[in-house]
């Protein structure tokens, strides 16, 4: 049994979906194991992570306005704002997502569906820099 570890940077351009499948696939190949688990660790409260379809970006439009209703932005809505109106909506938002995943390994790559890919959440109005983690355990 093998095990990988690698942390990942981010680039965010303010909230919404970005895509970091690319990526993941090149470091899980890299690593030379070909059966086992992948699980991803963001290590942030206020971006979370999905499995999402990469194939039409109107889904991730949709998405974001779905969240955009349920954890809004409203001034006096929250008691924390200390980084702002957008701090506490981005905690929510979270909350309701994932901040980890575990996907399976198989012949060298994570098994995801046809359209299915990863996905850093923003949920932050700002840019940032998010940070996360790949553990790869597996055998050759």
């Amino acid at each position: 049994m093998r095990q990988a570890l690698h942390e990942l940077s981010i680039e965010t351009r303010g909230k919404g979906l970005v895509d970091f499948t690319r990526p993941v696939l090149a470091w899980v190949a890299d690593q030379g194991i070909t059966t086992g688990l992948l699980t991803l660790w963001c290590t942030h409260t206020s971006a979370s992570l999905t499995v999402q379809e990469n194939a039409s970006p109107e889904v991730l439009t949709d998405i974001a306005r779905y969240f955009d209703t349920i954890a809004p932005e409203a001034p006096g809505r929250y008691v924390h704002d200390d980084e702002g109106p957008d701090d506490m909506p981005a905690h929510l938002r979270t909350m309701l997502t994932n901040t980890q995943l575990t996907i399976p390994v198989a012949s060298g790559r994570p098994v995801l569906g046809t359209w299915q890919g990863l996905y850093l959440f923003e949920h932050r109005r700002r840019p940032h820099r998010r940070q996360v983690v790949l553990h790869l355990l597996g055998e050759a």
